[in-house]
């Protein structure tokens, strides 16, 4: 079995990634992201960890906002490079949870749950850590990330079939790992008689938790959405769009 390292997720998925996620991402239009992003931003810059194929950084760049990007995968980045503009985006080849990067940011953000693809804890807390240092000090750091619903899981296990079609069939096989709070899941794409397999494993953390690595890290939560669209966050809500600022000094 191969190892599941920083850039395997870009490595597998790259390819197809832009259009997953607009058939079954269930993503807000990229777009109306950048907008809300653009205005945090304010005179920027912004910078992105895991900017991917840049289908949120570049709509953003087109608002005008100066943004940088840090990345692990060069399958992901190869994606960014050869759409319009992707060219102009300068990007970090690293793990985002080092945030290798020089200088400070208006906006940091973080979107499509990708933060828990940081597999510790000890990994994401210094993330938050490595994001307060570079952080302007009126700066602002987003998260977009779903809110953990074990209930899903059966005997630790979980087997959802997401799009079922007359020539193609969609599954998701999941294991939950409560200690750790671990997900290790396979997607699986059945076209044409053959079966392609793409992992996904994270590691996610309750809003609480995100909120208490932001005050380990100096910072605090100023908002916290529902979704993109400001809808207020409530115990039903699935997602949340978090913004995190820089703590006042005691």
């Amino acid at each position: 079995m191969a190892e599941y390292g920083p850039g395997t997720y870009g490595e597998r998925w790259a390819e197809v990634y832009d259009d997953w996620v607009a058939r079954y991402g269930g993503q807000p239009d990229p777009n109306l992201v950048a907008e809300v992003l653009a205005e945090l931003a304010g005179d920027g810059p912004a910078l992105e960890l895991a900017i991917g194929t840049g289908r949120v950084a570049l709509p953003l760049a087109r608002h005008g906002v100066e943004v940088h990007g840090i990345d692990a995968s060069e399958h992901m980045v190869s994606r960014l490079r050869s759409k319009p503009g992707g060219t102009d985006i300068p990007v970090t080849m690293g793990n985002f949870a080092d945030v290798l990067v020089d200088g400070r940011y208006r906006l940091v953000y973080v979107v499509f749950n990708t933060f828990f693809a940081l597999l510790s804890q000890e990994e994401q807390v210094r993330c938050f850590r490595n994001v307060e240092r570079h952080l302007a000090s009126d700066g602002v750091f987003v998260m977009e990330a779903f809110v953990p619903d074990v209930s899903r899981y059966q005997r630790g296990q979980h087997l959802e079939a997401t799009a079922v079609e007359a020539d193609e069939v969609f599954i998701t096989a999941a294991r939950y790992d409560p200690v750790e709070q671990a997900v290790r899941a396979a997607q699986l794409f059945v076209r044409d008689g053959r079966v392609e397999m793409r992992p996904v494993h994270l590691r996610f953390a309750y809003p609480s938790e995100l909120d208490l690595m932001a005050r380990l890290a100096g910072m605090r939560l100023r908002e916290r959405w529902g979704d993109w669209e400001g809808e207020p966050f409530t115990a039903s809500s699935g997602a949340h769009v978090s913004a995190y600022e820089r703590a006042p000094s005691p």
